[in-house]
């Protein structure tokens, strides 16, 4: 029996905010039709299911814990939801139909990595070599 394609978990952020300029008629028509696209997606296996994120936050560090927000309006992440594709070009191309984009969302795509984290090994959280 031939082998499957391999298929691998990709992170889709939502991020950013609505377009000001966009009436709410025209964001709603977007939102419905994310919902079509998102439902019929995961029927076929393509999404895994995320979430909308409450605007509430508070960030924790070695130096306490302090409220939020702490973002730009830009970086704001508004949801999560998983896309399995055979490779992160793939992941971007499925993200690149969302109806949301046409009112000025953004979406980041993230290669879900399973290894466990090393501090040996170069990762999202290394510092970049001293200069």
């Amino acid at each position: 029996m031939p082998e499957s394609p391999r298929r691998d978990e990709y992170l889709l952020l939502s991020r950013g905010q609505w377009d000001p300029e966009k009436s709410k008629e025209e964001i709603q028509s977007a939102i419905d039709r994310f919902y079509l696209w998102y439902e019929r997606l995961v029927e076929q296996g393509t999404f895994k299911r995320g979430h909308r994120l409450a605007t509430e936050t508070m960030r924790v560090s070695r130096h306490g814990v302090t409220d939020g927000p702490f973002t730009e309006a830009k970086e704001i992440i508004g949801g999560y939801w998983f896309i399995v594709a055979g490779s992160l070009q793939e992941a971007a191309r499925i993200a690149a139909e969302n109806p949301c984009l046409a009112c000025g969302l953004s979406y980041e795509v993230r290669p879900i990595e399973h290894e466990r984290a090393s501090a040996y090994r170069a990762a999202n959280e290394t510092p970049p070599p001293a200069q």
